[in-house]
């Protein structure tokens, strides 16, 4: 297989319909084979048969041998025995084929990690006996996505007949530069519209709400297109180094937002030091058997982080409350912890433990609806636009971050959205629950509801 990526509009398609005229009835063409070009909707598909289509008409000599059957998307050759059909995932998948050679197009717009059409004409080519698979994309948006499964397996190096040539720009360059833009568009000082490729970097550059788009369209990275509720430039401006003697003396505010099953727990604790900006020390708790099976699931190294110490792994196959409880307990018996908010996703499970352990805490549950989390998020958003936190780059909580959806209601409040994101978001939830814990007041409580008290357990 062979894995070329690029940036949009540097005739990934054309080049495609290149390659499968070569296999059809050019040098590389084997007597009687099937050739396949997918794409992942039949508009693709019907773009890249109508230029191979059109490059046959083009020529005297093509027309001699090629016959196009424009209904059926498949053109073949009688001479050589060859035959070319046009997929779509739309269509049904067809089974029981014998691909010599397959182009798969636009892969990276493949959403998870699984692709029916890609998987029946990959599996399809095992009775071949040197088939050739090419695939042709801009890179996928999350590391969960196909196409990013196959380029970082490539760059592993596992498979030696696995060949990779991404053309992406480096992360560390200034994303509007035209040092990026050439990084990504090898074909940008030859046929590309180079004032129209720098009029987006400025509308990217004015607009950040383009800025996710840009990156992965025209820069070529790995940049989900959902707008975070954190974009990547605003978070990195805050990892600066933590200052652990603020969370050590001063007053410190905790959001803990506890699992399911095997999930992750998240505890994030929060203080401001001596020129008013806050430090985070963020914990995070995960089951330890099954974590490298959750690890390729989420397309995360949990098992990584867990060795390098960002992620305690507690006994069992699910989390381990009683760890978790001694855990907090310890931790606030040496700080002045002011007050911690928590989600009541199973929270009487760790009250329980709490309990058990004479823990003492000042617990308060916090909402996860508009009406309590509009708050915090306004005041998590406001500290990082103005640099006023640090977060140290922890790893788990910067890729919470990078999940982190927010959804409005109809009068503009917002809230954190699981079922939007595109991966955990455990951290920042804690995170901005800390946050909000900072600037809650006991008196408050009553007015939000009845079951909300200052809880000390």
């Amino acid at each position: 297989m062979f894995i070329l990526s690029m940036a949009r509009k540097n005739a990934k398609t054309t080049f495609s319909a290149f390659l499968l005229l070569l296999h059809l009835c050019g040098p590389e063409a084997r007597p009687n084979s099937q050739l396949f070009s997918a794409a992942q909707s039949r508009e693709q598909a019907s773009i890249l048969f109508a230029l191979a289509a059109k490059m046959v008409r083009m020529s005297p000599d093509l027309l001699q041998y090629v016959v196009i059957r424009d209904t059926a998307k498949q053109l073949a050759c009688g001479e050589l025995g060859t035959l070319y059909r046009a997929l779509s995932a739309e269509a049904s998948t067809a089974y029981g084929l014998s691909p010599a050679f397959a182009v798969h197009d636009e892969l990276g717009q493949v959403k998870g990690p699984r692709s029916e059409l890609y998987e029946a004409i990959e599996t399809a080519a095992g009775a071949q006996q040197e088939p050739l698979s090419i695939v042709i994309s801009t890179q996928a948006p999350t590391d969960a996505d196909l196409l990013s499964v196959l380029i970082d397996d490539a760059k592993r190096g596992g498979d030696p007949r696995i060949k990779l040539r991404l053309y992406t720009a480096d992360e560390s360059l200034d994303p509007f530069s035209v040092k990026a833009i050439r990084q990504a568009n090898p074909h940008y000082d030859v046929f590309m519209n180079k004032e129209e490729v720098k009029r987006q970097a400025e509308s990217a550059k004015r607009m950040p709400s383009s800025e996710n788009s840009y990156r992965n369209l025209i820069l070529n990275q790995r940049v989900n297109l959902t707008n975070p509720f954190i974009s990547r430039g605003v978070w990195d401006g805050c990892a600066g180094e933590v200052d652990y003697d603020a969370l050590a003396f001063g007053e410190v505010y905790m959001g803990l937002d506890l699992s399911a099953r095997n999930d992750l727990t998240a505890i994030v604790a929060v203080a401001k030091d001596t020129d008013g900006v806050w430090q985070t020390d963020p914990y995070f708790f995960a089951p330890q058997i099954g974590v490298k099976e959750r690890s390729h699931k989420d397309r995360v190294p949990y098992d990584v982080w867990a060795q390098q110490g960002f992620l305690t792994l507690t006994p069992g196959a699910s989390i381990n409350y009683e760890e978790v409880a001694i855990w907090l307990a310890e931790y606030c018996s040496t700080r002045n912890v002011v007050r911690i908010h928590f989600d009541r996703w199973r929270m009487d499970v760790l009250k329980s433990e709490l309990d058990r352990i004479g823990a003492e805490l000042p617990l308060q549950p916090f909402g996860q609806g508009f009406k309590d989390m509009t708050p915090a998020l306004d005041v998590l958003e406001s500290e990082l636009i103005n640099k006023n936190l640090r977060h140290g780059a922890h790893p788990v909580l910067t890729m919470c971050a990078s999940n982190a959806v927010a959804t409005r209601d109809p009068a503009g409040n917002r809230k954190l959205d699981k079922s939007k994101a595109t991966g955990r978001i455990d951290g920042i939830v804690a995170l901005a629950m800390a946050l909000g814990a900072s600037s809650a007041t006991d008196e408050r409580l009553p007015s939000i509801g009845s079951d909300y008290q200052l809880m000390t357990v």
